[in-house]
């Protein structure tokens, strides 16, 4: 009997001793965190930008206001994607709980045709829905930020846009990014521009720290901030607008300008077990595909298999491969093309859609479907994220596509011109500049909406915001979105350890996965190789600005350092 007791006693200990040498839910100390705030948040692009709008909240402005105006003022300090002659997507979840979405996409000029960017020979003209004035839609962010502060803006629109033309008119430092970007491109303004932007182009090179000064956008925004939105479509500025069009030999009219709406759609809704993820429809392909690529990663022990080891990357790369097959061939327009949105997202669809992923090797792109496209050549969007002190909370994803879009600066406003032409189909098959192959789903048409990769997404979990997410990175958008939040919900990182993580993306084609330079085990990427995988390096992928709400009520912001991103909040 001693002896019995004795063994029970000893095997008591023995797992009580296991037990206490299991590792624990990692509780993160605040010096693993980003920036932390009681009250409100914004992460954005640029450390001016995230300041304005912090002051707007500081001020007694909503999320709406300070979304609104930290958008104005990337516009000013962040020309290269920051912008008032683009256009983007907002996703919206208020205090209450209510949800919805902002579709502020450009659309194509009326003169618009299918064939426009093709040669006699049905070949696709190199860079012509690139670069100048052929390859520029019709703007759209004005109108999206009038829409979004007329729905639910607290403060005045002159209000909320006084900061960003103080930042025009009376100059800022440049960093050591912008200033290089700026001789980076100097080129490219010289020979796309007829009449030169004398502002961003002189003799010397721009140098770091050094003042730069935005006096004609200055004087568009004052206009823009006294006579609202009508000023920038019917205005003086759509005047400065349309003789720069016609000076480059544009197609976009006055009527193109003047019939220009924003769209408040329905949000695309899901889960992720039992996380509501709330996301943005088409014409953004980001919304159905995140959900995919979430629904389809649910089955998948990813937490015990471990972050980026060559198991969970084989698992998310093999579903991303599947995911943007579909993207190219169903995803368009709603208001031109029927989405076939509930068949994308339902479970028995993604279950038989998943069903011939393989443990110990990797689905060839050309057996999902055939085609053959170049490199991914540029990731330039821009996303902000807000969450004030009573809990709205606004993510929004904007773009002039690539870096200062066409290049095509309005003479006398001050503003860079979209090239979002190149997100149709300009030749069905035929990549874009992100290498995304598009169908007849996208082709062009006039009036259409171009599809789009931007995702800005925002989280719930048991009814309360969790969550508020968004990136550039042109199609890897997605993927980077879809890691940063497994990175959160799986891997139990803190917001900035989500978004500094290093992140991979797999688009279907080419059939090779990027992956960030230096920062994964070579063991994991002679696994995966092995696997049959081509591996691709790539200095960056993303630049994350989100906010997360810790258990006890804190705001942690998340911005990334792979570029001057800032989370500030108060």
């Amino acid at each position: 009997m001693f002896h019995l007791l004795l063994s029970r006693n000893f095997s008591f200990y023995l797992l009580f001793f296991v037990m206490s040498c299991q590792t624990l839910p990692k509780q993160p100390t605040d010096s693993q965190r980003g920036t932390l705030a009681d009250n409100g948040m914004v992460s954005s692009a640029h450390p001016l930008a995230s300041n304005v709008g912090v002051q707007i909240l500081q001020a007694g402005g909503n999320a709406t206001d300070a979304a609104v105006a930290t958008f104005f003022a990337l516009a000013v300090v962040y020309p290269r994607a920051g912008n008032i002659g683009g256009g983007g997507f907002a996703v919206c979840r208020w205090a209450d709980g209510s949800t919805n979405t902002l579709d502020f996409r450009e659309t194509a000029p009326n003169a618009a045709h299918r064939d426009m960017y093709l040669d006699e020979n049905g070949e696709v003209i190199p860079r012509a829905s690139l670069d100048g004035y052929l390859a520029v839609g019709v703007p759209a962010a004005v109108e999206g930020m009038w829409e979004l502060h007329k729905k639910n803006g607290k403060l005045s629109w002159q209000a909320v846009l006084a900061p960003a033309i103080e930042l025009a008119q009376n100059g800022f430092e440049l960093t050591a990014a912008e200033a290089e970007y700026l001789n980076k491109y100097r080129e490219d303004f010289i020979k796309q521009n007829k009449t030169l932007p004398a502002h961003i182009v002189k003799a010397t090179i721009w140098q770091t720290g050094e003042k730069i000064y935005h006096k004609d956008l200055a004087k568009t925004l004052q206009r823009i901030s006294e006579k609202g939105r009508d000023e920038f479509y019917k205005g003086e500025t759509a005047q400065l607008l349309l003789a720069e069009i016609k000076a480059g030999g544009g197609i976009i009219t006055a009527e193109d300008l003047a019939k220009y709406h924003a769209i408040w759609r329905k949000p695309v809704i899901g889960n992720y077990k039992n996380y509501k993820v709330i996301t943005m429809p088409p014409p953004s392909s980001g919304g159905i595909a995140l959900l995919q690529l979430l629904h389809a990663t649910e089955k998948y022990p990813i937490r015990k298999w471990g972050h980026n080891t060559a198991r969970t990357m084989h698992a998310m790369i093999e579903i991303e491969r599947r995911v943007y097959a579909d993207r190219a061939t169903h995803l368009g327009d709603p208001d031109f093309y029927n989405v076939p949105q509930e068949m994308l997202l339902n479970k028995n669809y993604l279950k038989k859609r998943m069903a011939d992923i393989l443990p110990h090797e990797k689905t060839p792109s050309e057996k999902i479907k055939e085609g053959k496209v170049e490199r991914i050549e540029s990731v330039e969007t821009t996303h902000l994220s807000v969450v004030d002190k009573d809990r709205n909370a606004i993510a929004i994803t904007t773009t002039l596509n690539g870096n200062y879009g066409s290049k095509v600066m309005v003479n006398g406003a001050g503003f860079f011109l979209n090239n979002e032409m190149d997100d149709f189909s300009i030749k069905v098959g035929h990549p874009n500049q992100f290498g995304l192959v598009g169908g007849e789903a996208n082709a062009i048409m006039p009036n259409k909406r171009m599809l789009s990769s931007m995702t800005p997404t925002i989280l719930e979990q048991n009814g309360k915001l969790l969550m508020v997410v968004g990136t550039p990175g042109g199609s890897t958008i997605i993927t980077s979105n879809y890691q940063t939040i497994l990175n959160v919900l799986e891997h139990q990182m803190t917001m900035q350890e989500a978004v500094d993580a290093k992140k991979f993306h797999h688009q279907w084609l080419p059939d090779e996965v990027l992956l960030e330079e230096n920062g994964f085990d070579d063991k994991v990427k002679a696994e995966l190789q092995q696997l049959g995988h081509r591996l691709e390096p790539i200095p960056a992928l993303g630049r994350m600005d989100c906010i997360l709400v810790l258990p006890n009520g804190k705001l942690e912001g998340g911005a990334d350092k792979r570029g001057d991103n800032m989370a500030v909040g108060y």
